[in-house]
């Protein structure tokens, strides 16, 4: 049975990044194991089952809140430290302001990237926001892995309409970096096609993906970089 690892915010994940993901896997029979920072169950950003914003869809909402409310695997995570890549054949790190300041910052974290991506048969998936752990995570030789890989993933053009002047979100909140600009700082070849409905990138056995409107593609992508599904 193909394995998936879930890396998810106890900060405030969004939620179609985490749920679209792993509808898609577990319709493929993937066996899916959840692990949080200190292994306590996922926070869900609001944000992201709240109606009022154009961006949620009502189906969307409630496919979220049931999910993240009775779920065993959401419910009962296992911690970062507790999690080996090797055990996985793909690590999935969705997105949401909250991987700013746990999982992004998280030495456990970003070991399983990198081993991930590094090693013989793993891949990664990471989602909007979650891909700023590309800005601070290296291999093993000291490398940042972002280095010379094409990425898309949240843009400034993007938080610059969440931000205030002072980078402070509507939430008091100050954001503490922003994406597009650490990733490049470490060497990515960034482009979050801004032109496009969504945004997927492949470059090896990395996947990133720009933020919410991109999950469904993001999964079949994965998908299809597994030869689970071809395609069409």
């Amino acid at each position: 049975m193909t394995s998936a690892l879930f890396v998810v915010t106890e900060e405030g994940y969004w939620g179609e990044e985490c749920v679209e993901p792993l509808r898609t896997l577990d319709a493929e029979g993937f066996d899916v194991t959840v692990a949080t920072p200190s292994g306590s169950k996922p926070v869900l950003d609001e944000t992201s089952v709240d109606t009022d914003n154009p961006l949620v869809a009502e189906e969307t909402a409630e496919r979220v809140r049931e999910v993240h409310e009775n779920d065993e695997r959401l419910n009962d995570p296992i911690p970062l430290a507790a999690a080996s890549a090797d055990d996985h054949d793909v690590v999935v790190f969705p997105g949401g302001h909250g991987t700013m300041w746990d999982v992004n910052q998280d030495v456990h974290a970003r070991r399983l990237l990198s081993d991930s991506v590094e090693g013989d048969d793993g891949k990664a998936l990471v989602v909007c926001h979650a891909v700023g752990i590309l800005g601070f995570a290296r291999n093993a030789d000291g490398e940042f892995i972002a280095d010379g890989r094409d990425v898309t993933g949240f843009p400034n053009a993007f938080e610059e309409d969440i931000v205030d002047d002072n980078d402070v979100m509507a939430d008091g909140r100050k954001l503490p970096y922003w994406v597009e600009d650490e990733v490049k700082a470490a060497g990515g070849n960034w482009d979050a096609e801004l032109d496009a409905d969504a945004s997927v990138t492949v470059d090896g056995d990395l996947i990133t993906a720009r933020g919410p409107a991109s999950s469904s593609a993001a999964a079949a992508t994965l998908l299809e970089e597994l030869g689970v599904r071809q395609t069409a």
